[in-house]
């Protein structure tokens, strides 16, 4: 696996940890977002994109790669009066700085399996370097439904180093790991990272010359973020997308307590308020995506806000922060490998550089993923809402505690066939170890007796997986080709034999 086209899974791994409007749609013209001057496709250098993401031939699954460089004028914002928790915030444009930056688009190759819609990527820099953590997560119901997807280099950190936010590690940025290929970047500081994420939309909305996207027909743009980067998306929603009007919906995804700073050095630091909700005057829809960790160990139970006309929290039983797909499956799995539905159970997921005190989650949050993608495309396509989901069960006395049931997994929370006809305890909390291991939770399985116990036969058991499967698709929680793939792994297993 080159460096240049694919990092190792050491690169996946450090990337992937983390701490992690409202007034009109995004169809209406974003007349104040500039658009940026757009180079590529990008050659030279090392000869590929340097970025954590999956490792397979694209062109296997049908799809293309292309980077370009964005360059402008960005701007930095300011606030214009209290930042409050209700996310209704009013923010200034300030400062301006020239930038110039990459985005990496990964599309069908033929127009005609083009879809219309493109998931635009807030890339997490957490690990010090860029990580596609999203499309490493869904990329098997992206390819398989035909969306484009754009990764943006929108931090510092990622472009030109500093430090990363998990401590310890030494950041590998663009401009160091290929000088050559990404020598001519230049980014001016994080205050001005939600301007440079806007004009990367803008690059595809009205585009000042050539697109990103070539020929293809686009219908929905929607922005995508994961763990630091929907932290920052939050604060985007909140203050920058009124100004901006640029994407027609956003999936949050494992954000914790609080936001992003609005501003930070050297501009004068705004930080957020201690609790910050998205905002309830949106008319684009906003779907947010939580694991077990990020509402304890993260905090976003003390952020938890009810389910609105353009608001939905999407709470999932037996996942971590991180899991064995991001970190072992996903990489590898161009859409229907049989791994994705078994489980993985390995404490070092990363030999010889990290080993935690228990098996590491491998739990379904991928799944469920995957079905938020398509129920945020139809919402933002159709106006068809996705299904309202139930919270985990959770003792609020600190710490926050995960209510669980008699096999220890979690109550509560949208439901999958893993934690409903179990093998297994799959919890996003009881790891030990260093900060990554904490986000990994645990997979715990069940002793032969146990698995006796519960399912008497085989036909026992995949009886009642099948029925559980069945009742997450009904509710919209598992898509079909998921679905079928999980009951075909569960009939094809040695569980009750």
């Amino acid at each position: 696996m080159p460096l240049t086209t694919r990092c190792t899974s050491r690169l996946v791994l450090l990337a992937l940890v983390s701490l992690g409007l409202v007034w009109g749609g995004a169809t209406v013209a974003a007349a104040k977002t500039a658009s940026p001057t757009l180079e590529g496709p990008v050659t030279g250098g090392r000869g590929a994109p340097f970025l954590a993401t999956t490792a397979f031939d694209l062109t296997e699954v049908g799809y293309s790669q292309a980077e370009y460089f964005i360059s402008g004028t960005a701007t930095a914002y300011t606030n214009g009066g209290d930042l409050a928790s209700d996310g209704r915030w009013k923010v200034i444009p300030g400062a301006t700085a020239a930038y110039r930056t990459r985005v990496l688009v990964y599309r069908p190759s033929n127009p005609k399996n083009f879809k219309g819609t493109v998931v635009v990527e807030w890339l997490n820099v957490s690990g010090g370097l860029d990580a596609a953590a999203d499309w490493l997560g869904a990329h098997a119901e992206l390819i398989r439904k035909g969306f484009a997807w754009m990764g943006v280099s929108a931090q510092a950190v990622g472009v030109e180093g500093g430090t990363a936010i998990v401590p310890g590690i030494p950041p590998l940025p663009l401009k160091t790991t290929d000088p050559v290929r990404y020598g001519s970047l230049m980014h001016p500081g994080d205050s001005f990272s939600y301007d440079i994420f806007s004009q990367a939309g803008q690059a595809i909305r009205h585009p000042a010359g050539m697109s990103p996207l070539g020929e293809l027909k686009v219908k929905k743009i929607i922005a995508d973020g994961e763990s630091q980067s929907a932290y920052r998306l939050v604060t985007y929603i909140n203050g920058v997308h009124p100004l901006a009007r640029v994407y027609d919906g956003f999936l949050v995804h494992s954000r914790g307590a609080s936001a992003a700073p609005l501003s930070e050095a050297p501009q004068p630091r705004i930080p957020a308020p201690i609790h910050a909700l998205i905002r309830t005057d949106l008319r684009v829809p906003v779907l947010v995506f939580e694991t077990e960790t990020d509402l304890g160990f993260l905090g976003y139970f003390s952020d938890r806000q009810p389910d609105g006309k353009r608001f939905r929290l999407w709470e999932v039983a037996g996942t971590a922060h991180v899991d064995a797909y991001t970190l072992i499956v996903g990489p590898v799995d161009s859409g229907d490998s049989p791994a994705a539905a078994e489980l993985t159970v390995t404490s070092s997921p990363v030999p010889g550089l990290i080993r935690c005190g228990a098996p590491i989650n491998s739990g379904p949050q991928h799944f469920v993923l995957n079905a938020a993608v398509e129920a945020l495309d139809r919402w933002a396509r159709h106006g068809k809402p996705p299904p309202r989901a139930p919270r985990l069960e959770v003792a609020p006395a600190p710490p926050v505690t995960i209510v669980r049931d008699a096999h220890a997994n979690a109550l509560g929370g949208i439901r999958t066939p893993q934690v409903d006809v179990p093998i297994a305890t799959l919890s996003g909390q009881g790891q030990t170890g260093s900060i990554f291991c904490i986000l990994f939770g645990t997979t715990t399985p069940f002793d032969a007796a146990t698995l006796a116990s519960l399912y008497p036969s085989h036909d026992a058991y995949v009886s009642a997986f099948d029925e559980a499967t069945k009742r997450a698709r009904r509710a919209g929680f598992i898509v079909k080709p998921d679905a079928e793939l999980m009951e075909h792994v569960a009939a094809s297993s040695a569980i009750g034999k």
